[in-house]
């Protein structure tokens, strides 16, 4: 995950009584994972109907990992059918609080990410769940890195540093951000902070409202996932100026912040599929090897990646730790901004 864009991110915090109900979840779960077989999941799991909610609108990135899930899990339980119900609004909370209440009985699940599950905790007041006690982990099934967009017709910047100098110029950077408390929002701040800017964050619904505000010309620039962002790009709609993973995605050969100057800036999200707490775990064992097998097939891998990600499925612990390393990381970036959502 990121490096912290700035010293005082990067600067050790002292853990607090969520870091500490984050580390427990962690050796709560590793207690808890045991190997599964057929003798040993509950009355025949799956059995009826299950159901991943999304926090996101139809046609995200997170919907299309979502529905690729539900295709391949479908047809590994026998064409048991798997739905995909869409909650967009509030960054994904809406979705997250409704899953926290689910029974837990494996038949309702959540493709959570990042926003929800590691930046929540430090960016609003009064979040309806707590992710560290309201969810167990499945797995985390893909990355994504966030390319930053700006129209050509807007603005004359090729590169990270062109739109800077065209942005001090102008003395203002408006930022879109596919909603409050999202890494596309804290991402804005990273990048202000990294280039000496103030930006001033323009929230919307979706990502694809966020586009939209670049085209009007509303906004300056966003970030985007790599795979939504890919067609507008290649079609020459938009103009990427850097990605913010580790490396070039294959997706688009456009140089990473790094590479230009901004090792501060590598940040990424992720997808992972989560559980209401108390689901048992032999259920919980049986979906960590269906999600994993279903990501990792090779048309799935294939499709997954076409769309922009990084396939990933990972065991129940290694999700566990990321969801906590992150919420530390993030956290800091939170504390930074001083943002804190009602």
């Amino acid at each position: 995950m990121p490096d912290s864009p700035t010293p005082r991110i990067n600067m050790p915090a002292r853990p607090g009584k969520r870091a500490f109900g984050i580390a427990a979840l962690v050796v709560a779960c590793a207690t808890a994972f045991a190997p599964w077989t057929a003798a040993s999941a509950q009355a025949g799991y799956p059995n009826k109907t299950v159901r991943i909610l999304v926090g996101f609108a139809a046609g995200t990135g997170p919907d299309i990992v979502a529905r690729l899930l539900a295709q391949k899990l479908s047809e590994s339980w026998g064409g048991i059918a798997v739905i995909v119900d869409n909650k967009p609004g509030a960054g994904g909370l809406i979705a997250a609080s409704e899953a926290a209440r689910a029974a837990p009985d494996g038949y309702t699940l959540m493709l959570g990410e990042t926003g929800q599950l590691s930046i929540a905790p430090s960016s609003y007041h009064r979040l309806p769940y707590d992710p560290a006690k309201d969810f167990v982990p499945v797995s985390q099934v893909v990355s994504s890195d966030f390319v930053l967009l700006v129209n050509p017709q807007k603005t004359p910047a090729r590169n990270v540093q062109e739109f800077v100098a065209w942005t001090t110029q102008r003395k203002g950077l408006f930022m879109g951000t596919f909603g409050a408390g999202t890494p596309g929002h804290f991402g804005a701040y990273m990048f202000g902070d990294a280039v000496r800017l103030k930006p001033e964050p323009v929230h919307y619904k979706s990502t694809g409202d966020a586009l939209a505000g670049i085209f009007s010309g509303d906004v300056h620039a966003v970030f985007a996932s790599v795979g939504l962002a890919a067609p507008n790009v290649k079609a020459g709609k938009l103009v990427a100026l850097g990605t913010t993973g580790a490396s070039r995605t294959g997706l688009l050969d456009v140089p990473t912040m790094k590479e230009q100057g901004y090792p501060g800036l590598e940040f990424t999200s992720w997808f992972g599929i989560v559980a209401p707490a108390r689901t048992p775990a032999d259920i919980l064992a049986r979906l960590n090897i269906d999600v994993v097998k279903a990501v990792q097939s090779a048309d799935g891998k294939a499709r997954l990646e076409d769309a922009g990600f990084r396939v990933t499925g990972t065991s129940r612990e290694a999700f566990a730790r990321i969801i906590a390393d992150d919420t530390q990381t993030w956290g800091k970036a939170v504390a930074a901004t001083g943002f804190r959502a009602d």
